[in-house]
């Protein structure tokens, strides 16, 4: 069925807060989720209401939790999450990030103890509407083997970059280091379909084409199951960045950001903040940016990364989006339970 933003999002609000979860930190939670929704990133939409519920309801997650910020260099700030959801510690990482950035000219956000970091594209498109060149990291629940194994270690740990432009949206790069998300593979298996056999690697290190398989083994790092050493070694630098640097899990270590059960996955991110201002470029860095953006567009079958997002965003504004009718169901049952 088809389904405003707005009443969609007030559904989810309420199916979170009557999953253990605090009003202002579900009101924030199912922003985030929407937003992915409109955006067409169906895996990071309205299809996690359901485990992050349960998560919540059984302390896998701390819905009450509240982030706490502290600067601990003059461009360092180090969030912790208290085992909560992500976007409550990310909203409050941006706002003194940014602050950090704008005195400093660089600002490094790590924060600790968290839980799925969502589109991460979103989060440097956030920094970038405020004029900043933004990064973003996140390691995840283990799901590659290093380059050669066969076991998971790494998470398929999201990397974005988003460049500000003037009276447009932001250039916004979303990517991960597995050849797709892990989502989508779990969205196939849910649907009883195939996936391509670059997508993963079953139990045994074998190309696969079987959802549950993949589940079951590893996926295939960036480049493929046939090329994927590059995609494996940035999924290594990831892990540093996100479990080693802020003193949380690494993928190895991490649970499922899907299942209720098991420990707290404790996983991390790290976003890295650029005032344009502080550097030597600054005065013409947006017309550089612009001058670059113009050669790519001006290439028959070419676009910037991230402008098919656009598209979607704005239809869904205006129609709403639509939603599996069983999902709809099960998020209006929680919003309704006492």
């Amino acid at each position: 069925m088809r389904i405003p933003l707005a009443p969609l999002q007030d559904t989810i609000t309420a199916a979170f807060v009557n999953s253990k979860v605090a009003p202002d930190m579900a009101e924030i939670v199912a922003r985030a989720l929407v937003r992915a929704e409109a955006d067409g990133i169906s895996s990071h939409g309205v299809a996690r209401v359901p485990p992050y519920a349960e998560q919540a309801k059984c302390g896998k997650v701390d819905g009450f939790a509240k982030p706490t910020a502290q600067r601990a260099r003059p461009g360092v700030i180090n969030v912790d999450s208290h085992i909560g959801f992500a976007f409550p510690a990310i909203t409050l990482g941006l706002a003194e990030g940014s602050k950090a950035a704008k005195e400093t000219g660089v600002a490094a956000i790590g924060i600790a103890h968290s839980h799925h970091f969502g589109v991460a594209g979103h989060h440097v498109e956030d920094a970038a509407d405020q004029g900043l060149v933004a990064l973003a990291f996140s390691n995840t629940p283990s799901a590659i083997a290093p380059w050669g194994g066969k076991k998971a270690l790494y998470g398929t740990n999201p990397i974005a970059f988003a460049w500000p432009r003037p009276g447009k949206p932001p250039m916004v790069i979303d990517l991960s280091v597995s050849t797709v998300a892990r989502g989508k593979v779990m969205l196939a298996a849910k649907a009883g379909k195939s996936i391509p056999d670059d997508w993963a690697l079953d139990a045994d290190g074998n190309a696969t084409t079987d959802a549950n398989a993949a589940l079951e083994g590893s996926m295939a790092p960036l480049g493929g199951t046939s090329a994927g050493a590059k995609g494996a070694a940035l999924a290594l630098m990831v892990e540093l960045l996100c479990g080693a640097l802020t003193g949380s899990n690494f993928g190895y270590e991490g649970t499922s950001f899907f299942e209720p059960t098991g420990a707290p996955p404790s996983i991390g991110h790290m976003i890295l903040l650029f005032d344009s201002a502080a550097f030597g470029g600054a005065e013409s860095f947006a017309l550089r940016g612009e001058e670059m953006f113009a050669e790519i567009i001006a290439q028959e079958g070419a676009r910037l990364p991230g402008d098919r997002r656009l598209i979607l965003r704005d239809q869904a504004a205006r129609d709403g989006v639509e939603i599996p009718d069983a999902l709809y169901e099960d998020i209006r049952a929680r919003a309704a339970s006492n």
